[in-house]
């Protein structure tokens, strides 16, 4: 067991902070984590629309720490293997969106695609921006993008 894979199977905050193991895809961490975020998100859109709100919020502050300790005790700045913050940026882009199939690879597509390619400010946060809020705010950034874009598809269609 290498380093990563001690700190991420072995530590509370490695075990979140690398989603549940989802991290460990030794191709495309992030969508896998992604991924890994959908079954949660089941669980969270049965609850009312401001406490699941919350549990975002809680979700991102508790993710600034996780994410920092992950970060600090591998030496490197937003592992491509932490994926907390893909969670959080998911259940964002999710948050008043109709709980059907098709919303919900529309949601998965367009935060992969912000996630991915980094339109300001996004690449810039992620440059600038460090420690763990810095791991964490680029991701919430591009889930702010993308819900804005299903909250747009929602009027239109």
């Amino acid at each position: 067991m290498n380093k990563t894979q001690k700190i991420a199977l072995t530590t509370p905050s490695g075990f979140l902070a690398f989603g549940f193991g989802s991290g460990l895809a030794p191709v495309a961490p992030g969508t896998f984590g992604t991924l890994m975020a959908i079954p949660l998100y089941v669980a969270l859109q049965t609850l009312p629309p401001l406490m699941y709100l919350a549990v975002v919020v809680a979700a991102f502050i508790a993710g600034v720490w996780i994410c920092g300790r992950a970060s600090e005790v591998l030496g490197v700045h937003d592992h491509g293997g932490i994926v907390w913050d893909e969670f959080v940026g998911f259940w964002l882009t999710m948050w008043l969106v109709p709980f059907e199939w098709a919303w919900l690879v529309a949601g998965f597509i367009l935060f992969r695609l912000f996630d991915i390619i980094k339109p300001f400010p996004i690449g810039w946060i992620d440059k600038k921006v460090s420690g763990g809020f810095g791991v964490m705010i680029d991701d919430v950034v591009a889930g702010l993008y993308a819900w804005i874009v299903l909250m747009v598809a929602g009027l239109l269609i």
